[in-house]
């Protein structure tokens, strides 16, 4: 009897070539983005590595849980670019050249003066795309200013809206602008590449935390340009829906997203609330937000009175948006987190392993073909495994590590 071996997944950028000098987190996720969807990505690291690397506790096998949340299925390589180093410059041209996708993190400039900008890379390879991402972009006067998400978030005004109406402005819990940045690098490489297939020829690619959250502006930017008035902040709740936010029940807080007014009479006829079903001030969208304080008091005196349990189940069944406000804790060990496999347990060398989250992208051409997750990689861990990859000979290998070019952990 034979037995059918599971197919791996290679992905749709299998064969693409990332060389990946960028460090921190929005380069670093955006080049895990790009690794995830099969692309072959070299972390390119100074002999002290990604600086993420010492940034704990927590650390796992030696190495932060930071670093590790966003170093997956990636190889490193350490290239000495220090200031001069010339025999280092070169070993990196040697890999751009067969490179399909160059990325770094650096501020302004910094590429151009280790002469690896664009158009150095140009000349050796034609096709390459090459996308910096910065703070602040690659021009303008904020351009000299090192890439910190909580400045991106605060320059944005996305700050100023964020956080409880009496109070004083907060940051998301998570990096929006680093996060959406990544994101929005990503995005642009992926369409690069599809453009390469035609045009035959690479770009330039300019990506900022700045430009991606004054993006992110969306209706809020909207409601500027109509009414000339800064929009305000709100809390959790939403300017332009009622009720459309968080609520205490008489253990927990809950969520609820009434997004028209037929969800709104829904929510009504479940709660038994006729009369405010009906009442003018609150029948149509525009009269709830404009007797929003009103209307969110009298629910928040109705909510506090039943758990957070009995008003889900009652709001699941009429069909009205709402949900429970996990911890972190509660939403990765969800029983949807576990259906949908968003969390991945890999291996290490040494029999240890890490949790870590899964890609959010499902294509439906690999089936239930399964994709092998690779360890976050040591510093240094496939520096020579990578040049003979890119035909350096041994005696140049060897040359190298001898002068701290390159090193690597089994040098």
């Amino acid at each position: 009897m034979v037995t059918k071996r599971k197919s791996v997944v290679r992905g749709p950028l299998s064969g693409i070539k990332v060389l990946d000098f960028t460090e921190v987190l929005s380069g670093p996720y955006c080049t895990q983005i790009l690794a995830d969807l099969g692309a072959e990505v070299i972390k390119v690291e100074p002999p002290w590595g990604d600086g993420t690397r010492k940034w704990g506790p927590p650390f796992v096998s030696k190495e932060s849980s930071y670093y590790l949340s966003l170093n997956r299925n990636k190889k490193s390589i350490v290239i000495d670019l220090s200031k001069g180093n010339e025999k280092g410059r070169h070993v990196a041209l040697r890999l751009a050249e067969k490179c399909d996708v160059l990325t770094e993190s650096f501020r302004p400039g910094v590429m151009s003066n280790f002469k690896l900008g664009y158009e150095d890379v140009r000349k050796v390879n034609p096709r390459i795309i090459y996308c910096s991402i910065s703070g602040y972009g690659q021009s303008g006067p904020l351009s000299h200013k090192p890439g910190y998400d909580i400045a991106a978030y605060a320059a944005s005004g996305i700050m100023s809206i964020t956080g409880e109406e009496s109070g004083g402005p907060v940051k998301t819990g998570v990096p929006m602008a680093d996060l959406g940045a990544g994101l929005s690098g990503a995005l642009a490489i992926s369409a690069a590449l599809f453009q390469r297939e035609t045009r035959n020829s690479g770009t330039y690619i300019d990506v900022s935390l700045y430009d991606t959250m004054i993006s992110w502006l969306s209706f809020q930017a909207g409601y500027f340009f109509a009414t000339g008035k800064n929009p305000k902040k709100l809390g959790s709740a939403h300017p332009l829906l009622v009720p459309y936010q968080a609520f205490k029940a008489k253990d927990r807080y809950f969520i609820l997203g009434v997004g028209n007014d037929a969800i709104w009479q829904r929510m009504c006829q479940a709660m038994e609330q006729e009369e405010l079903a009906y009442n003018k001030r609150f029948l149509t969208g525009s009269n709830r937000v404009r007797n929003r304080k009103e209307l969110v008091k009298i629910l928040a005196n109705i909510f506090e009175k039943k758990t957070a349990k009995y008003w889900l189940d009652l709001f699941d069944k009429a069909g009205v948006p709402s949900d429970e406000i996990n911890t972190v804790r509660e939403a990765l060990e969800s029983k949807q987190t576990k259906d949908r496999n968003l969390v991945l347990t890999i291996a290490g060398r040494s029999g240890e392993s890490i949790r870590t989250l899964a890609s959010p992208v499902r294509f439906s051409v690999f089936g239930n073909s399964r994709r092998k997750n690779s360890f976050p990689p040591r510093l240094g861990e496939n520096t020579v495994d990578v040049l003979r990859e890119f035909n350096f000979s041994k005696h140049e290998i060897a040359t190298l590590l001898e002068e701290k070019i390159v090193s690597s952990v089994s040098s």
